[in-house]
């Protein structure tokens, strides 16, 4: 049993895209991120791609910089009321009734003090609000492009990529390019505005206790790293059987009856419990270390605290330095330290960014579809196909179709057959230009289709194919899809022949229905029905028909079956099917193997040959029988 589940678990994959960093928790923004293969070129590009925004951009950095010099300057404004408020009450038990606290003065100070920081206060807005817009336009812009990139992208990308990672582009990836970047150069103008002017300021009241502060950073730099370098394979582990755990509840949802079927409930409990164990283990390992972060370096940033207060204390009792610099002073050590910390997070959400911007980038560079190199305009076509010498091949090194060579008549069936792999889809593709010949030539009325612009190539074909798409929306405007300009009239006219007007109306809304988002309110037989009235409301004068009665019982079947018979009607069609009894009226049937059209000619014609296409036939007449 345990051979048996390894090779279970072997067999999954990590559906779930990890994120940038580990859970939560104290010091979780030191978690490694994802990170980048050419962290260095992706922010060249980045920068690049901003330069639009260079004067917004120049505001953010000035605003972000005096919102941090506004602030930093507080403390010592504030030690100056301290200072007076200290020196007042010295003054009155020491000089009696002649002494006392100057609370005009220090109102004045506190009046500038509150001055300094709405000034604060306003800058950060304002950099906050033109940063806001930078990110949001960005993130605009690129969903802008990655959807204008989906359109001009080849077939071959969709066929060798996963959907879910395209869309991972668009949404995850851009979503984190623009928090993460929004976040981090306010972060990163913010602390090394607070670094040098926490610096300057220290050293402006005293040079030694600045110096007795700045030991303590490599102090608490080393405890950092030597923490990291322990949590670091833990986190990592973490999120490896995180994805595992949730790659192992979604198959046992989704494929919950199978579990059920095979009696496999004891093994995914038992796998579950130690793919489980290992992330609890790893989780607690580095949630601990991590924890033990933020705790340590308080102690250190306490313990210079403590050799400040100490040091400081001496020198004012020497009149080196006033009791409001000692207070100042230890304000300013914490405005150094603590952007120290938020550097590190810093660092972690520009590797979130630049990752994502890599990919996002990645897609936007990735190779388009061959441009239209021809102008010529064509109108509805006639419906004549030929194929001439047309050789073709996925890779240029493995030719697939070799030498095909035929004429089809305006409005004649095509039917092509033919075992798995035998050319049938691609030779449909081609006929689309979804891919372009090796070498010869694909004519329509006479035009080499690679002369004619795609989308007005496009407009002469429809499609009906195994795997339905209908959008959420209406059925009137799903079946309106392909001629938006229809009336609804027309609209009912093309289900009716397309056979499932009936079924429309004993909807509650008729026409007016909403369909769910994956169309799962309505059968599989009905979905093609309505693609098929689609196509009839289309009109074009070649139809694509691929496997479309595969997935429906036998009585939609016969519906679908007249539908497309109406749908043929003058029409040029070319029909992908494996069921051989539904293309016996095709004009002539194409028998593809390996890429080469080996037999053609009607049914009767290919069942007297008694070639391969026969043995196709029969071979299915005795599994129907059996």
């Amino acid at each position: 049993m345990a051979e048996g589940k390894n090779k279970f678990s072997t067999a999954r994959t990590e559906r779930r895209r990890r994120g940038p960093g580990g859970p939560g928790g104290p010091g979780s923004g030191m978690v490694p991120g994802e990170k980048p293969k050419d962290f260095k070129g992706t922010i060249r590009k980045l920068l690049g791609y901003l330069k639009r925004y260079h004067v917004a951009l120049g505001f953010v950095v000035a605003f972000a910089a005096l919102s941090a010099v506004f602030s930093i300057y507080g403390p010592k404004v504030l030690s100056r009321a301290i200072t007076e408020l200290f020196n007042g009450l010295v003054s009155k038990y020491t000089a009696g009734a002649g002494g006392g606290i100057d609370f005009d003065k220090i109102l004045g100070i506190i009046g500038t003090l509150l001055i300094l920081y709405l000034a604060s206060l306003a800058f950060g807005m304002i950099q906050g609000w033109i940063m806001s817009g930078i990110t949001q336009k960005t993130g605009y812009d690129l969903r802008n492009r990655i959807s204008e990139k989906i359109h001009v992208m080849p077939m071959r990308y969709f066929e060798s990529n996963a959907i879910g990672d395209v869309l991972s582009r668009i949404t995850n990836d851009v979503d984190t390019l623009t928090q993460s970047m929004g976040q981090s150069v306010t972060q990163l103008i913010f602390s090394v505005t607070n670094i040098i002017g926490a610096i300057v300021m220290m050293l402006s009241i005293s040079p030694l206790m600045t110096l007795i502060a700045l030991v303590m950073l490599p102090v608490s730099i080393g405890f950092i790293a030597l923490i990291m370098k322990f949590s670091q394979k833990h986190f990592y582990r973490q999120q490896e059987f995180l994805g595992k755990v949730n790659g192992q509840v979604e198959e046992d949802v989704t494929g919950h009856a199978i579990v059920k079927l095979f009696n496999h409930e004891d093994a995914s409990i038992r796998e579950f419990e130690e793919t489980n164990d290992i992330l609890y283990k790893s989780a607690w390992k580095s949630q601990f270390l991590s924890g033990l972060m933020q705790p340590i370096i308080n102690f250190v940033s306490n313990m210079g605290y403590v050799a400040v207060a100490i040091i400081g204390g001496v020198l004012a009792f020497q009149r080196v330095i006033t009791v409001g610099d000692i207070q100042a002073f230890i304000v300013y050590v914490r405005n150094f330290t603590q952007p120290i910390t938020m550097m590190a997070q810093v660092v972690n959400q520009l590797q979130s960014m630049a990752a994502s911007a890599e990919r996002v980038f990645a897609f936007l560079d990735e190779e388009e579809e061959t441009p239209d190199v021809g102008e010529t305009e064509m109108g509805e076509a006639s419906g004549l196909v030929d194929f001439a010498n047309v050789h073709f091949g996925y890779n240029e090194d493995k030719i697939i179709i070799n030498d095909l060579t035929e004429h089809i008549a305006p409005g004649s069936t095509v039917a092509i057959v033919g075992p798995t792999g035998a050319g049938k889809t691609t030779l449909v593709k081609l006929l689309m230009r979804f891919y372009d010949v090796n070498d010869g030539a694909i004519l329509i009325d006479g035009q080499d289709i690679r002369t004619i612009r795609r989308p007005n190539l496009r407009r002469n074909f429809g499609m009906v194919l195994q795997d339905t798409w209908l959008f959420k929306g209406t059925i009137m405007e799903n079946i309106k899809y392909g001629r938006p300009d229809a009336t609804d009239e027309e609209v009912k006219e093309a289900a009716k022949a397309a056979h499932v007007h009936r079924f429309i109306k004993t909807l509650p809304d008729g026409y007016n229905m909403m369909l769910s988002e994956d169309a799962d309110n309505i059968s599989a037989g009905q979905k093609q029905l309505l693609t098929i009235a689609r196509a009839i409301l289309a009109d074009s004068p070649i139809l694509i028909l691929d496997e479309a009665t595969s997935s429906v019982d036998t009585r939609t079947e016969g519906l679908i079956q007249k539908a497309m018979d109406n749908l043929k009607h003058g029409h040029t069609s070319f029909v992908i099917a494996h069921r051989l009894s539904t293309i016996k009226n095709a004009d002539v049937i194409l028998v593809m193997d390996h890429g080469d059209v080996i037999e053609q000619g009607t049914h009767e014609e290919l069942l007297a040959a008694g070639g391969f296409y026969a043995d196709l036939y029969n071979a299915q007449f005795d599994v129907i029988s059996a």
